[in-house]
């Protein structure tokens, strides 16, 4: 991975952690960027950090609107657990969660969200809405933004960037 990562300190067992599965998020999201889908990637981690579920987005693989890669990862964690409630889990991503993927987190009651980087145009925790602060939620959601906020905010950029060349280049040719 080609972004900037910034130094990690050591002695904050918590930085150490979120700190591990953001980069692991990142990884994912770099799949997805390189099979044509939108580079985010997610990943569930239930009770003492076993890992139930990781996913990139598949919009575009699945030809499915709702393949985000959080709805993915929920999916497959509540699959794995058995349960629809993933009250003791925290789900990783590179970017904050939409409208819908934020509603999918509140009603799967999960326990904690932490994202890289804001979204401006459709982020639904903080940016641009905040649903699980909202008056139509029935759920508390512990949030944590901005983790690696810059490689995860430059990866989405390079992809967007080079999208638009190489739609540039086809439409140059002869």
């Amino acid at each position: 991975m080609p972004y900037d990562i910034p130094p990690l300190d050591l002695e904050n067992e918590l930085e150490v952690t979120h700190r591990r599965w953001m980069l692991r998020a990142l990884e994912l999201a770099e799949a997805a960027g390189i099979a044509g889908d939108v580079p985010v990637g997610a990943v569930v981690l239930g009770p003492g950090d076993v890992v139930l579920a990781e996913a990139g987005n598949r919009r575009e693989q699945d030809q499915d609107p709702t393949a985000h890669a959080e709805v993915l990862a929920l999916r497959a964690a509540a699959r794995q657990l058995g349960n629809w409630h993933l009250n003791d889990c925290t789900l990783y991503v590179t970017l904050e969660p939409c409208p819908m993927c934020a509603g999918a987190i509140i009603l799967s009651r999960l326990g904690r969200l932490v994202y890289g980087t804001p979204d401006p145009k459709s982020g639904a925790v903080r940016s641009v809405l905040n649903l699980p602060d909202g008056p139509s939620s029935n759920h508390r959601l512990a949030v944590v933004t901005g983790l690696l906020a810059e490689p995860c905010r430059q990866q989405l950029q390079q992809w967007f960037q080079q999208r638009r060349q190489d739609g540039r280049r086809l439409r140059l040719a002869p």
